[in-house]
């Protein structure tokens, strides 16, 4: 992709997509970025209507060693919420509003391959962990000006699909893609340490501040996830709402050696 047309992977929650208003405002933002020559990608999660399925459905939810796993029957609901209810909805508003939008998941054309995720040797069912992304299935999409929305639905190596923490897949993929900016759309401007917002943090702190408890609760995964995107080729990763992201401000997360670079070259980080 040409430098002068940098792409934004652009991950969003699953609560975010029930907003209207939220849904509304991501519509222009997406489209104040294309006219920018940002090439966007939105990765959604789902974790409100998966529920809300397994609820309706009287479907219960299996725990191994306390963390939720993803059963065969869970599986499809997952696939119903997150491939079908969410995706839609995101493509919905965004064709909508006048955007090139095309609903994707990990499994169409082989785009992401994963493997079975253990933790601690425990298997969590179908649940995967990112292993390859196949870049050049979005490229040709984003040349004709095309926002690809993806689903973390993916493809396992024994032919099956998994369900993919959205945070890691769109990790994945902005390393990947090479994309100027991996952005995490929040209900909150940045990252707060000791109630100051923080406009730059190194990659190299976060688990430090999370060991710390300076970072807490649902930011330790997009936090991880932004850091492990710029030690992999990531310039920076951005945490912010939509209000800010539209203005180019948030939480930037970079490494410290391109921050020394850049001093020493006499930029200021942005």
């Amino acid at each position: 992709m040409n430098d002068s047309h940098p792409i934004h992977v652009i991950k969003i929650g699953g609560s975010q997509i029930d907003n209207r208003d939220f849904l509304a405002q991501m519509v222009k933002t997406i489209r104040g970025v294309q006219k920018q020559g940002v090439r966007p990608i939105i990765v959604h999660g789902g974790g409100n209507e998966i529920a809300r399925l397994h609820d309706e459905l009287g479907v219960p939810f299996d725990f191994v060693e306390g963390l939720r796993v993803t059963s065969e029957q869970s599986m499809r609901l997952v696939k119903m919420a997150l491939g079908g209810i969410a995706n839609l909805r995101v493509v919905r508003w965004l064709v909508n509003g006048g955007v090139k939008a095309l609903g994707l998941n990990g499994i169409d054309m082989g785009l992401i391959r994963v493997e079975k995720l253990l933790v601690d040797g425990v298997s969590l069912g179908r649940v995967g962990r990112v292993d390859v992304v196949d870049a050049d299935v979005l490229r040709p999409l984003l040349a004709q000006g095309v926002v690809p929305v993806i689903a973390p639905i993916s493809l396992g190596y024994d032919g099956l699909s998994y369900n993919v923490n959205a945070d890691h897949v769109a990790e994945a993929l902005a390393v990947a893609l090479g994309a100027a900016h991996l952005v995490f759309l929040t209900d909150v401007p940045g990252v707060k340490i000791v109630d100051r917002a923080m406009r730059v943090l190194a990659a190299e702190q976060i688990e430090d501040l999370i060991f710390g408890k300076f970072i807490t609760g649902g930011m330790i995964p997009k936090t991880r996830a932004a850091a492990s995107a710029v030690k992999h080729g990531v310039p920076s990763a951005i945490i912010t709402d939509l209000e800010h992201y539209a203005r180019g401000e948030g939480t930037y997360i970079v490494s410290t050696q391109d921050r020394s670079q850049q001093s020493a070259d006499g930029d200021e980080m942005p």
